[in-house]
């Protein structure tokens, strides 16, 4: 049975709001129901966090979200209107923790208006008694999985979360060419390096401040490969500087221990990143190797060999967008991108709210900001939110009694997408399979086999899908129909027709688990 997690945690009495100082223009578009006499006019990244500041700020505040009802802040692109929004608002809060694409980021922090509040909740949360996990990422491959990530915050350098950091590939030693690309959703390749026809700026891929990405890597001849990396940071309105630069070493189809020097690590399994540190302006293979998967760790480019084994060997596939690789046929050796599609996130999990308690802190963060902006209404917002919490108490008392009757044998949840960590951690679930990390993602054969068969041998009863992604969730209507199981609906990322608000929502995903896990019905 469900052993309930402590029913108190601590909350602080001060956050570090994240702000940014911008520019504006534009005009604001519409929203929510228009209320002219409003205090304060607050923009949002999503519906989840409006209804949020609409329960503690009441009628002070007009409250717009950018993205739309059912929409994914995963994949959503800002537009024009999006933008005259921003520049209108008094306070704008995000979720970030790299929840909403990098776009919309960069629309909000370059439009917002110069000294008033643009805060991160997920980030700032923490001082009010969040608890935060890790993204787990474990995909049980024979070779080493190798991606490329940005490390730090790089204040000294003027950096913020709309940052660009690019990594560049300045020059490759080798006896063929390298190859490192994105297999986009559909199986479209992208691709970020290639040495065949020479280095130039082109060879060039971005990524925000703290995020990492995953990517195939190909290799047409066996041999020792030594590939450079040059990486520079673009703040808003400055021209990109330097920040770091390094050489990695990969052996490929030949004994890596022939390659590596004494002391240096090879590295053949776990997950490894290629990475800048954008505080130390150090490149690194940010590695789990030594560590069994426990702990990633930094160790300088020189001091690794990065195996590419001959079980690596595959053929290049036949379509013409797949030419840059060779002739169809052809032998290349690959390090795979492992899941399908673009997928740039954090080290964190940035899907908070699905513990009430988190929610919570969500609320007394938005809470003193309102109040900081609109003293004359710190009464009404201090009245709001202890009211709106007492209602979060019932709620997390609420979830923790319907999740808590599930049997213990059958807690387990298979979902569309990775968005449902905290919900598991919090009341006392696992999440045992989901179709893809990431909405925006196509999923692989592979994938399809993996969740088919965890489905199987654990005699999961029921998957779940989001009701904003039922387009999205034909692979997991399959696997269902396939071993006889039932689907069902969680709300992860958006609101719908149905359900608009937080409470709602939180109630529907615990009577829903305990009806399709449980047996129980609503």
């Amino acid at each position: 049975m469900h052993v309930p997690r402590p029913a108190t945690r601590a909350l602080a009495v001060a956050a570090v709001l994240a702000m940014t100082v911008t520019g504006c223009k534009g005009h604001a578009r519409s929203g929510a129901a228009d209320n002219p006499d409003a205090a304060l006019r607050v923009v949002t990244t999503t519906e989840i966090l409006a209804d949020l500041v609409r329960q503690v700020g009441g009628d002070r505040v007009q409250v717009d979200s950018i993205v739309p009802p059912g929409g994914d802040p995963h994949s959503y692109e800002p537009t024009p209107a999006d933008a005259d929004a921003v520049s209108q608002a008094d306070v704008t809060f995000t979720n970030h923790l790299l929840l909403e694409e990098h776009a919309l980021i960069k629309t909000i922090d370059s439009n917002a208006r110069e000294g008033t509040p643009n805060v991160s909740l997920a980030e700032a949360s923490e001082t009010y008694g969040a608890h935060v996990i890790p993204l787990v990422e474990d995909v049980g491959l024979d070779v080493i999985w190798l991606g490329l990530r940005v490390r730090g915050e790089g204040t000294e350098r003027g950096a913020s979360r709309s940052s660009d950091v690019l990594l560049s590939a300045t020059d490759v030693e080798g006896p063929g060419d390298l190859v490192a690309y994105l297999t986009e959703s559909l199986g479209r390749p992208d691709v970020y390096f290639d040495s065949a026809d020479g280095l130039t700026e082109k060879d060039t891929t971005t990524l925000p401040p703290a995020a990492h990405t995953h990517l195939n890597w190909a290799f047409t001849e066996p041999g020792v490969y030594r590939l450079t990396l040059e990486a520079r940071l673009k703040n808003a309105g400055a021209a990109a500087g330097p920040v770091g630069k390094g050489t990695f070493t990969f052996a490929v189809g030949v004994d890596p221990h022939t390659v590596a020097d004494s002391g240096d690590t090879i590295l053949d399994d776990g997950h490894t990143d290629l990475t800048v540190n954008i505080d130390s302006g150090k490149m690194s293979a940010f590695t789990d190797s030594r560590t069994d998967g426990k702990k990633q760790e930094e160790i300088p480019p020189g001091d690794v060999v990065i195996d590419v084994p001959n079980r690596a060997l595959d053929t290049v596939p036949s379509g013409s967008q797949f030419s840059f690789l060779g002739e169809p046929g052809a032998e290349v050796y690959q390090l795979p991108q492992a899941v399908l599609g673009k997928h740039v996130h954090g080290e964190i999990d940035p899907h908070l709210w699905q513990d009430v308690e988190n929610a919570k802190a969500y609320v007394q963060l938005i809470r003193d900001t309102l109040e900081k902006e609109d003293p004359d209404g710190a009464g009404e917002y201090t009245a709001d939110s202890r009211s709106y919490e007492r209602e979060l108490d019932d709620l997390d008392a609420y979830v923790t009694s319907r999740t808590g009757r599930v049997p213990s044998d059958r807690r387990q949840l298979v979902t569309t997408h990775d968005a449902f960590g905290y919900l598991a951690d919090a009341y006392g679930l696992s999440v045992a399979g989901f179709v893809v990390p990431n909405p925006a993602q196509e999923p692989s054969a592979d994938d399809v086999r993996k969740l088919s068969r965890t489905i199987r041998n654990l005699k999961i009863p029921a998957v779940f899908m989001e009701p904003n992604l039922v387009q999205r969730a034909t692979v997991l209507n399959q696997v269902a129909e396939d071993q006889h199981v039932k689907v069902c609906t969680l709300y992860g990322d958006a609101f719908d027709d149905e359900v608009r608000h937080y409470t709602d929502m939180m109630r529907h995903n615990a009577d829903e688990l305990l009806a399709c896990l449980g047996g129980e019905k609503k």
